[in-house]
């Protein structure tokens, strides 16, 4: 079984090693949060009204999948097409701020690391929107096309689809978002093991219940009931999570502390 003891105590070892940190009170740390999400939001809605200007292209790109089988987008309410605009400008414009809210994100925590890991910030924001964007191409190229293909022309070749803006605008962002943010586990083991919180021995160690809990994901967020598109979603988050114990392994603390003390010893 998973040794949850343990993991508590190195977050709180974790913890307790940044005693030496400069502190801050709560209204502070409020403050910053406030000044943080304010500017985040000022980039969102500059990304937006960027992307709406480009709202008829971006609708295209969505469009394309079910064009490629000569089916068009079909509306029940008057406010869907301007609410499918919106939607796709919104998507399109968190995407374009994405770099600078994620330099917020990094300015909030940055506080609370040592000087050595702030140098992280180039990469971290770098394989942040790198492994998004990969998620979401390997989802639009290679995920959406197949599940349309054995949902309409498979199990629906009996039937005429009538495909809504609002229902297919759910299904794309799904597929889209949901790999575009399971690519992102390597970042998160990031975290995890740049504060000591897990180790590269605990990830491997249950690396088991690890693969329980991606075919879990892959079942929830997979859009077709057949197992062979779970096993698309399953196999490249299987493949990140064995990224992520290398990645564990270059930022561990231990790892650290060891390669100091070498080179304090030459």
């Amino acid at each position: 079984m998973v040794d949850t003891g343990d993991a508590i105590s190195k977050a709180r070892e974790a913890v307790t090693s940044r005693a030496d940190l400069p502190g801050m009170s709560l209204m502070e740390h409020l403050d910053e949060l406030r000044k943080r999400i304010v500017h985040s939001a000022i980039y969102l809605f500059c990304g937006f009204i960027i992307a709406y200007i480009f709202h008829e292209k971006l609708y295209g790109f969505i469009q394309l999948p079910l064009d490629r089988l000569h089916i068009k987008l079909n509306y029940t309410h008057p406010m869907d097409p301007l609410n499918l605009y919106l939607q796709v400008s919104l998507i399109g414009g968190a995407i374009i701020a994405s770099p600078f809210i994620l330099y917020q994100v990094w300015l909030f925590i940055a506080p609370g690391l040592y000087q050595k890991e702030k140098r992280f910030v180039i990469p971290f924001m770098t394989a942040t929107v790198f492994l998004f964007l990969l998620g979401a191409s390997f989802g639009y190229f290679f995920v959406l096309p197949g599940a349309l293909k054995i949902l309409i022309l498979g199990f629906g070749v009996k039937f005429n689809p009538i495909v809504t803006i609002e229902e297919y605008t759910g299904f794309f962002l799904s597929v889209i978002l949901g790999l575009g943010i399971s690519f992102e586990m390597p970042i998160l083991i990031f975290f995890l093991a740049l504060f000591g919180i897990v180790s590269p021995r605990f990830l491997w160690k249950n690396i088991r219940y690890a693969i329980l809990a991606v075919f879990l994901v892959a079942a929830i967020i997979t859009p077709s009931p057949d197992p062979w598109t779970m096993c698309i979603y399953a196999v490249p988050m299987l493949c990140l999570y064995l990224i992520g114990i290398g990645v564990a392994w270059w930022v561990h603390p231990s790892r650290r502390k060891a390669k100091e003390a070498k080179e304090a010893a030459k």
